[in-house]
């Protein structure tokens, strides 16, 4: 594009495409590598054209991939508890959502840290610490003082795809670039098709940053 310095994506909300501008001498591959480093970034976009997805009683959210009612019966107990493809939970119903999701915060921060133990284990190495937030860009972290931090929806993903990003970020814990080394290292934690595991969190994430909003 004449007149543009760098190299630029931006999302037309109301066409639902995006463009990508760049500086004219820049090659058409360059352009497209860089923006396929973007993909966090698209995935966010994207995520916000979706209809938000509340924790309310009726509707119903992936656990681990699997599709589960969300139930709110007076009587039960506060802390929401899993039966077959159901979330059921008592207490009072204005407090139900937040109560939902401080339940799959829990699940998701045991479930994170004990198969980064694992993981870690297998590489040799252990995380100074594991956290789960809500970033909306990255699904998990790892700094140069071995702190991991994960996205807490990753409970909501299927396994392959939670499990690919533990193996991502502890093979970090080891190798802070992308190498060779890195690749190899995340190849044999995770101990399956990366490549397959990374697509489908593309292909989910959008919807999992949606659920539990506009509640």
């Amino acid at each position: 594009m004449r007149g543009a310095r760098r190299l630029r994506l931006r999302f037309d909300e109301r066409r639902g495409v995006l463009k990508l501008t760049c500086p004219m001498r820049t090659s058409r591959r360059a352009a497209l590598a860089w923006a396929a480093e973007q993909r966090e970034w698209v995935d966010t976009q994207l995520a916000d054209m979706l209809p938000a997805e509340p924790f309310a009683a009726g509707n119903r959210i992936p656990i681990e991939g699997r599709e589960t009612w969300l139930v709110w019966a007076q009587g039960e107990p506060r802390l929401p508890r899993r039966d077959g493809e159901q979330l059921r939970c008592g207490g009072p119903q204005s407090g139900f959502p937040r109560r939902v999701e401080a339940f799959l915060k829990r699940l998701a921060l045991e479930t994170l840290s004990s198969e980064t133990a694992g993981a870690a284990a297998a590489a040799g190495v252990s995380p100074r610490s594991v956290t789960v937030g809500d970033a909306n860009t990255r699904w998990g972290s790892c700094s140069s003082e071995r702190r991991i931090r994960y996205s807490w929806r990753l409970i909501l993903a299927p396994p392959a795809a939670r499990r690919y990003v533990v193996a991502h970020e502890v093979a970090h814990l080891v190798h802070l670039d992308h190498g060779p080394g890195f690749k190899a290292l995340e190849e044999k934690l995770f101990d399956g098709d990366v490549a397959s595991a990374r697509a489908l969190l593309r292909r989910v994430g959008p919807r999992l940053k949606r659920i539990g909003r506009g509640h």
